[in-house]
């Protein structure tokens, strides 16, 4: 896409202005690090905006001090730009054995999509992060027709953006944006764990 232009304009009746501004389904996925780190860097933009922003995280454990949502809310509370909602679906799920079965940890994750299909149907937000949603995706926790069935028909000009590896076929297929993260190199194969300031 040279100079921002597209390369093919479809025959569909829109303006010019009309097929810009349509809301989008963005998905984020691949094996690479920085799926949640651009859909935060969405957000901000967002923000700025003056949209109202909702994200929503599904396996990162609640009890995580990540830095997105603490400069998000500071942002949201600033009266600047646009309001943040921060939503954490239940306990979370991490790398590490939590307590709980999968059978709660599925409850929270359908009680939480549950939540946005609610605020989806009375507009909550104009932008939506759904992090590390296709994790319960892919566990069957949440099913596929009914989130590609939500998301395709959701009312007014709400923007969502989902993240997680994995990513199933048939939401790659609803979305309008897909960007696959791909892994070349990363500290953990030199067996170096996570850090803050890069992880969180």
């Amino acid at each position: 896409m040279p100079q921002g232009k597209p390369e093919h304009v479809p025959d569909d009746g829109l303006t010019t202005r009309q097929r810009r501004n349509r809301p989008l389904l963005m998905v984020h996925t691949g094996p690479g690090k920085g799926k949640s780190t651009a859909a935060f860097g969405m957000a901000l933009r967002a923000w700025n905006q003056g949209w109202p922003v909702g994200v929503f995280q599904f396996v990162k454990s609640a009890k995580w001090k990540v830095g997105e949502e603490r400069a998000l809310r500071v942002l949201g509370d600033s009266g600047e730009g646009g309001t943040v909602a921060w939503h954490k679906m239940g306990e979370g799920w991490s790398w590490i054995q939590r307590p709980g079965t999968d059978a709660d940890h599925a409850a929270d994750a359908r009680e939480g999509w549950e939540q946005i299909k609610r605020d989806l149907a009375a507009e909550t937000y104009r932008f939506y992060v759904l992090d590390e949603f296709t994790y319960p995706l892919k566990w069957g926790w949440i099913e596929l027709d009914d989130v590609v069935a939500a998301l395709t028909s959701r009312p007014g000009d709400q923007h969502v953006v989902i993240t997680g590896r994995d990513a199933p076929a048939g939401l790659l297929d609803a979305a309008d944006l897909v960007t696959e993260m791909g892994k070349v190199k990363h500290p953990m194969d030199a067996g170096q764990k996570g850090q803050r300031g890069i992880e969180w």
